[in-house]
């Protein structure tokens, strides 16, 4: 490794230290003081390369939250009583289903569980692997068992997701629209009306932070909190949930990590020479088939899709390129996907890859996903451009990555423009991603 990113390794290093809390990392200072579920995986990605049995720890504590239905909460709080507000927003207790000794959200996020297990399996000995992946196993399959269960009551391959936090992209257009469009309760729109939408900084965690300009708008959180709300009183109870709810989506980034998830839990099982259930595999199979069906062929590019209408979202975001990471999709799809990727009109920016294209009417090189680069999702999409044999683009855009964040810090996101960074400093899964890639280079 040269001297230059050998001391970016050494301060991302740093970063996870400083944000370690022993059993799991917080992504990032004051902003973020919990644990998050997709933020520990990539966590644990980059972890594995400087301390294995950290790594382990990462994920195992995750599964310690694990509802009793399967679900992996995509927050789980710290108990400190400061933090007493923010558990009572979610109030997980009112589900039968939740740990007795642990307050999280009701949501999840991206299964990301398997791929940070089969990747931390890699730097085991074969017995050691073993064990681990015989501990994690049955977790793991219930979880996978609960997102077929829960969030596809009509077996038709693609999960549902309830509530834009779920995606993990959690401001990303396709949602805004549906939000805009369906779940704006007269109080929202009244407080919108009278322009006392600024007045809701006083109630937000992460503008303390980080200036508005870089995080979702005031009426956007409203509508969040409002959701949450509305969850919260029927006690994170699905059937009641989709009983009366006004929209969810079938999101394109989700399902398609879920594609590549479900790949890595048969690998894992196999090393344990157990079987995953037979209806489990049924239903991977169908997700597969049916992740081809987000697919227009109009615009050439994959779109979240309406549950209930059953209609393309046709709103561009950084899910559109995520199909590249399932490592199933057809040669013709990849193939169109790496020239949308190429566009320097949409995606190849200076610094890629943005979270909305260029051309879209939500684009904001600041505003958190609805338009700046994150380091995360151009990880899955240079894992997924290597399977898919784009082996040049993958490697111009690790070093565009790995290059972004030398010049401008260990940030949260960046502007696709300028690549100056921005929300969060001392952000975990930047640091730990960025020493993935780094470690590809030692020798």
């Amino acid at each position: 490794m040269n001297p230059e990113h050998q001391e970016l390794f050494d301060k991302c290093l740093e970063v996870l230290h400083k944000n370690d809390k022993g059993n799991h990392t917080k992504p990032a200072s004051g902003l973020y003081p919990h644990q998050w579920l997709w933020d520990s995986c990539f966590i644990a990605i980059g972890l594995r390369h400087v301390d294995v049995q950290r790594a382990k720890i990462e994920i195992e504590t995750l599964f310690e939250a694990q509802w009793a239905n399967g679900m992996v909460p995509h927050i789980i709080f710290e108990p400190d009583r400061s933090y007493r507000a923010e558990r009572n927003i979610w109030k997980s207790w009112s589900s039968p289903f939740s740990p007795d000794d642990r307050s999280t959200s009701g949501i999840s996020q991206p299964p990301l569980m398997a791929e940070a297990i089969w990747l931390i399996g890699e730097k085991l000995s074969k017995t050691e692997r073993t064990q681990w992946f015989k501990k994690l196993l049955g977790d793991l399959i219930r979880h996978h068992e609960w997102l077929y269960n829960e969030r596809d009551p009509h077996s038709e391959g693609l999960t549902l997701q309830i509530h834009p936090y779920e995606t993990g992209l959690d401001s990303t257009p396709p949602w805004q629209v549906q939000l805009h469009e369906h779940s704006k309760p007269k109080w929202i729109e009244f407080i919108e009306w009278l322009k006392l939408d600024g007045l809701v900084n006083l109630l937000r965690r992460d503008t303390r932070y980080v200036p508005p300009g870089e995080r979702m708008t005031n009426i956007d959180a409203l509508l969040y909190w409002d959701i949450i709300g509305r969850f919260r009183r029927k006690g994170w109870d699905i059937s009641k949930i989709l009983h009366r709810s006004e929209f969810c989506i079938e999101d394109v980034s989700f399902n398609s990590i879920l594609v590549r998830a479900n790949k890595r839990l048969i690998q894992i099982a196999k090393v344990c020479r157990m079987k995953v259930p037979e209806h489990l595999t049924e239903a991977m199979k169908r997700t597969e088939k049916a992740l081809e069906t987000l697919w227009d062929e109009q615009t050439e590019q994959f779109y979240s899709r309406d549950f209930i209408t059953h209609n393309l979202i046709l709103e561009p975001s950084i899910g559109s390129l995520l199909p590249l990471y399932a490592g199933t999709i057809s040669k013709d799809h990849i193939l169109k996907l790496n020239d949308l990727l190429r566009d320097h009109r949409q995606y190849w920016t200076n610094h890629p890859v943005p979270s909305v294209p260029l051309t879209s009417k939500f684009f904001s090189d600041i505003r958190y996903w609805q338009g700046p680069s994150w380091v995360n999702t151009n990880w899955l999409l240079i894992n997924g451009l290597r399977r898919c044999g784009q082996n040049e683009r993958a490697e111009e855009l690790k070093q565009k990555t790995i290059e972004t964040v030398k010049k401008s810090g260990i940030f949260e996101y960046f502007s696709p423009i300028d690549g100056r960074g921005l929300g969060a400093p001392d952000f975990s899964w930047t640091a730990a991603l960025i020493i993935d890639l780094l470690s590809e280079d030692k020798g």
